[in-house]
């Protein structure tokens, strides 16, 4: 049950960050298949999240120091950028446009994320 709740917050934050990030856009035709592709890419994201993350902070260990976590955000930044391309590859309607979309996108779908986790619980 958690992990449905959480796909849905992804999914909610997601939808957040295609309405006030320009650059992110999911170009279904009804609402019904925009919430699909939605759940769809929030599972994308979750699954690389889950896989690279680790990996990504244990050989990055020194930027995230270095940077004092900062490097963060250009780690969350790639991760959303690699979830667009894997569902264009997926023929999913959902694509961020650049490197600066996807730094916002990624800091818009921390925070919602964040706060969802927040009102939800765990």
């Amino acid at each position: 049950m958690k992990i449905i709740v959480k796909i849905l917050a992804v999914a909610a934050a997601l939808w957040v960050a295609t309405q006030l990030v320009a650059g992110i856009t999911v170009s279904a035709e009804t609402t019904v298949k925009q919430i699909g592709t939605l759940l769809v890419v929030a599972l994308l994201f979750g699954a690389i999240n889950a896989v690279l993350k680790p990996i990504i902070k244990t050989l990055g260990c020194a930027f995230y120091v270095l940077t004092l976590g900062l490097f963060a955000l250009v780690v969350n930044a790639g991760l959303l950028l690699l979830t667009s391309w894997l569902a264009a590859q997926l023929h999913l309607p959902f694509h961020v446009e650049g490197f600066w979309a996807a730094f916002w996108g990624a800091i818009v779908v921390g925070l919602v994320s964040w706060l969802l986790d927040l009102v939800l619980g765990d």
